[in-house]
């Protein structure tokens, strides 16, 4: 059970310049499209030899940086809920452009949400975001045991036992803190009746098989969806897990070479009795930067 959940304002509309144009969506279909992605700041890297030759972009804003969060808008405004990370809030790398705030302005989510795992002040502000089209009923950021800088976005929607929890994960490098991590991620998903856990995990299906969340109904995959590296994918190392009680309509990889990582999709079916409320139905509050907590009951 998550301790502590929030009932959170939602986020004011960004209404600075026009949102791109987008497929319709499908909420009022009972299905929802969900998208994750380490978005690895908007630098760029699509090829094994720019972590040489755009090294520099790790500290330094690069002349091709709008351009490249244009493209990553166009490819998030086609999905209701998308889970990034890698997201940078605003330092001397991003041109002190707060990503998350610019994406969801130009892909025209009216709700997000950012954690920051690692605060560098103008050398980086290390993020995950969670964008939706609706409105969650409660979100809460936690930070993940092991080396700081690594956490989870907790959004739920709805009540009881039609209620859904989307997590937007990073987990460590090291094997042993990704034990923890996943000991962590079982509590606070213990009680839900349907969990979509999604993000950059680092590991592959069997490390996930063998964790401690292994033991969870999911709907596992007969075979992996290759993710990394983008220019030749050998790994899958982002997943979208999802709970045995929902309905999966299609899980892929998309081909778009926006970063190191590709991005990874689902599309699903809502619980039955999930009342999600009319988009556009919000208040006025800023964009929300969660504080992290590491409460769970």
């Amino acid at each position: 059970m998550i301790s502590r959940l929030t009932r959170l304002l939602p986020a004011r509309p960004l209404q600075s310049a026009p949102p791109i144009a987008t497929e319709p969506l499908l909420w009022s279909k009972a299905r929802l499209r969900l998208l994750s992605f380490n978005m690895q700041a908007g630098m760029g890297f699509d090829a094994s030899h720019h972590y040489v030759t755009r090294s520099l972009r790790n500290l330094l804003p690069h002349r091709r940086q709008h351009e490249q969060l244009e493209r990553i808008a166009h490819l998030i405004g086609q999905y209701d809920v998308v889970a990034l990370q890698e997201v940078d809030g605003g330092s001397l790398r991003s041109g002190y452009t707060h990503q998350l705030a610019h994406l969801a302005e130009k892909a025209g989510f009216p709700w997000w949400f950012q954690q920051v795992n690692r605060d560098l002040g103008h050398l980086g502000q290390f993020s995950n975001g969670l964008l939706s089209r609706q409105s969650p009923l409660a979100v809460e950021a936690h930070a993940l045991p092991g080396l700081k800088g690594r956490g989870i976005i907790v959004s739920r929607f709805g009540q009881g036992e039609n209620s859904l929890l989307v997590l937007n994960v990073h987990l460590a490098l090291s094997m042993k803190a990704r034990f923890h991590q996943f000991a962590y991620i079982h509590k606070v998903i213990a009680d839900a009746p349907h969990v979509v856990l999604m993000g950059d995990l680092n590991c592959t299906h069997e490390e996930l098989r063998r964790s401690p969340i292994g033991d969870r109904k999911w709907q596992w995959l007969e075979e992996e969806l290759h993710t990394y590296p983008s220019w030749k994918p050998q790994r899958q190392i982002d997943h979208i897990l999802v709970s045995d009680r929902l309905t999966v309509h299609s899980i892929r990889v998309l081909e778009e070479r926006l970063s190191d990582h590709r991005p990874l999709a689902v599309e699903l079916e809502l619980p039955p009795g999930l009342y999600l409320p009319p988009e556009g139905l919000t208040l006025p509050s800023p964009g929300l930067t969660l504080p992290e907590t590491q409460d769970v009951s």
